[in-house]
């Protein structure tokens, strides 16, 4: 049996053993071992910040890139449009309209072989042949195709001014449509149809001046054969034992 004056200080003593062994034991299980701590470089750190700026540089280069193939790809499609918008029919009826007045020229149209026929039979000196009677139908003729050939040039000209509304409505139109065109496409079909519309309008212009001109000639012809039928006619009655006869006239006188 340990005395009491003994057995405090061992308690003591005992107590101080326990408290020392805790904190080894706590001090092994706290304490990492040597491999297994974390070592800080700066350099490597950095160069890990390096590497991972120029990746995403680079992803940020392959994302625009992907934007302008996409942006090319839309403007593809924007020059790959078409026009909604068409004019051709329109000026294909205008034209035919044309052609159709200049196809129902009265008496001497615009064949060759009528105009040679007609002016071997009743123009230039032709005109002067066969008897008075004829030479009188001839005229009458003459006069008659000329009065048709400025019916012609009128009709011609009146439905030229027609056209001219349908034209001006048409230009409007595809002007409109060639300024707001989305892609090269359109633009061009537009200054296409714009170049038809032109030549609509040098196909009327062509018709108006043919028709005109067509009317004026024939009145020219008709004047310089009618100079002919003189001719001929005074010639007839100025010949000797032919036209006037002269002859004695007798005279009455009142009281």
């Amino acid at each position: 049996m340990i005395p009491r004056s003994f057995a405090r200080p061992l308690s003591a003593a005992l107590l101080g053993c326990a408290t020392l062994a805790g904190m080894a034991t706590l001090t092994l299980i706290v304490t990492p071992p040597a491999h297994a701590r974390v070592v800080y470089d700066p350099w490597n750190h950095a160069e890990n910040l390096l590497s991972a700026a120029r990746a995403l540089d680079q992803i940020n280069n392959q994302i625009q890139s992907l934007q302008n193939q996409a942006q090319m790809l839309i403007n593809q499609a924007r020059n790959l449009t078409s026009l909604p918008y068409s004019s051709i029919q329109r000026l294909q009826q205008s034209l035919q309209r044309t052609q159709q007045l200049l196809g129902q020229a009265q008496r001497l149209a615009y064949q060759v072989t009528d105009i040679e026929r007609a002016f071997q039979s009743g123009y230039g000196a032709s005109a002067g042949a066969g008897s008075a009677a004829q030479m009188i139908d001839g005229a009458r003729e003459r006069w008659r195709t000329s009065m048709a050939g400025f019916e012609d040039a009128l009709k011609t000209q009146a439905t030229v001014v027609g056209n001219l509304s349908t034209m001006r409505g048409e230009m409007d139109a595809l002007v409109a449509r060639s300024q707001g065109a989305t892609g090269a496409l359109q633009a061009t079909q537009a200054g296409n149809q714009l170049v038809a519309l032109q030549t609509q309008q040098l196909a009327d212009l062509t018709a108006l001046m043919a028709a005109q001109g067509r009317a004026q000639a024939l009145e020219a012809a008709r004047v310089a054969s009618g100079e002919e039928q003189a001719r001929e006619q005074l010639r007839r009655f100025l010949a000797p034992g032919g036209g006037h006869q002269a002859g004695s006239a007798r005279m009455f006188y009142g009281n």
